[in-house]
């Protein structure tokens, strides 16, 4: 089969916090050598691309400019295309309400003057952020979120909680869904994805440590995917979950075994 680009996870997959995992500098390489582009596509909200590649350079990771994405980035381009001149209100990190900053939208600080409510994860995430969610909606308030991760994982690699556990938690208190989460696996994050790769969704490989995130959004658009043990999905998450990967690895660094299955 024909491949030309690969989407690669980078926490969980690539390193955890601050450590580079085994073989990952090596594994992408191997893209390299085989003449695949890249996207390294992160659902964690408070860095751009710049950031990103400026980070994997620094672990000694092959990345250049232009490859890397982020929830944060697709947020940034939505809020762009879909909110110029509309107030928003963020329950999130100060990086995101920066992103914000760099829109044609509006960052308010009163959430009673919102036209758009936008959560997100923050260590800082407090009581009086219900609150403000609370203040903020009305009927026509759109709710967006960032990225559905509940949780994420951490220096060691245990989970720690992510946007999506921020996110469930205004739409519990508001009693309303959000109307969108712009990071994977949704249909923005699939455009900005292959816009970077310039590539068709059949002609895409998709690795990652995240079932109903990474391999979710592959197998829905008809995209090769590949499950790391190295993050958050184990067997019994497998065993439990109706998306399937195409192909199981206990690393990044196992790569090179899909890709000749695969004949690339």
């Amino acid at each position: 089969m024909t491949v030309a680009g690969a989407i690669i996870d980078l926490d969980g997959t690539v390193y955890h916090g601050d450590t580079l995992l085994p073989g990952a500098a090596s594994a992408i390489d191997v893209f390299r050598e085989r003449g695949l582009g890249i996207c390294f596509f992160s659902n964690n909200p408070i860095h751009d691309g710049s950031e990103y590649i400026e980070r994997l350079r620094g672990m000694g990771i092959d990345a250049r400019e232009g490859e890397a994405c982020s929830s944060g980035v697709v947020t940034r381009e939505y809020l762009n295309g879909s909110h110029a001149g509309d107030d928003v209100f963020v329950i999130g990190s100060e990086p995101l309400r920066s992103m914000v900053t760099e829109t044609e939208a509006r960052l308010v600080e009163d959430p009673a003057e919102t036209d758009v409510l936008l959560a997100s994860w923050t260590d800082d995430f407090h009581y009086h952020d219900m609150v403000d969610a609370l203040r903020a909606v009305e009927d026509d308030t759109v709710f967006l979120g960032t990225d559905p991760d509940r949780t994420f994982p951490g220096e060691d690699g245990d989970p720690v909680p992510g946007s999506g556990a921020i996110i469930n938690a205004v739409a519990g208190v508001i009693e309303r869904d959000p109307d969108r989460i712009l990071g994977k696996p949704s249909e923005i994050a699939v455009q900005a994805a292959l816009e970077r790769l310039d590539c068709a969704p059949a002609d895409c490989l998709i690795v990652g440590d995240r079932l109903e995130t990474d391999i979710a959004m592959g197998e829905r658009n008809g995209m090769t995917t590949v499950l790391v043990r190295t993050g958050v999905s184990n067997e019994r998450s497998l065993e439990r979950s109706a998306v399937t990967p195409d192909y199981v690895i206990d690393s990044l660094a196992d790569i090179d075994e899909v890709l000749a299955s695969l004949d690339v």
